[in-house]
This record gives structure tokens, sequence and C-alpha cells, in this order.
């Protein structure tokens, strides 16, 4: 059985990277042709919701990071950040506005429009 674009790909994680996710992650690993990057994901004070999602690459590791390894790649989620993002998806989208990731965030109160800000 194939799994949609939908469906989340780690089911006993903190959190789940979607098939889309993942596979985009990898695309843009390779672009940048350093196989040992991991996508990190984090949580900030700020936007126009209270809080914001951070994505940057990381070669590294640090003591207190949940690593969710999904489909052939590595998500970093520093435990500080994981107490926002428990039990969220993070999704890749493309639209006709124009593609992104996406945090699917059960523990969020609210979000902004541009969906990279919310509240809790």
């Amino acid at each position: 059985m194939t799994a949609s674009i939908e469906t989340p790909i780690a089911t006993d994680a903190p959190m789940s990277v979607s098939v889309s996710a993942a596979r985009r992650i990898s695309q843009l690993i390779e672009q940048q042709g350093n196989p040992n990057l991991k996508l990190r994901l984090g949580v900030s004070g700020g936007g126009c919701s209270g809080f914001q999602y951070t994505f940057g690459f990381d070669e590294d590791i640090a003591d207190g990071d949940i690593v969710i390894e999904e489909g052939g790649i590595k998500v970093l989620v520093d435990d500080m950040s994981l107490l926002y993002v428990m039990g969220a998806e993070l999704d890749y989208v493309e639209d006709l506005v124009g593609a992104a990731f996406q945090v699917k965030n059960p523990n969020a109160q609210s979000s902004c429009g541009c969906g990279t800000s919310f509240s809790v």
C-alpha cells in the first residue's frame, strides 16, 4: 500500500512528517550536495500571532534535540520547541499561491494567514 501525500509517515514520534514534506526535504538536501544535513524545526517568539516557526538546515544534532527520522530524512526539534509542536504534523503543500512547509499544529489556538505564526 502506498501512502498518500496527506498521510503522515511517523506514527510513534512526538510529531509526524508527511510523505510530501519528507520528499521535499530530501530534494532540498540533495540540491545542497550535503547528505549530512537535517532539517531543523524551531519555535521562536515573534510573528503576528505571538510565536513563529523557524526552518533551517543543520549538520549537527545538539544536546536536547529530538530526532524524527522519516523517509530517509531527519528532522531536528529542540526540546523547548517540542513543547509547542507536540502532536503536530510537518507538511509540504503546493497550490496556486505557492509552495511552503506547513505545521499542522493541534496546540495552536489561532494562527495568522501566512501560516508561519501562531498563538497557544
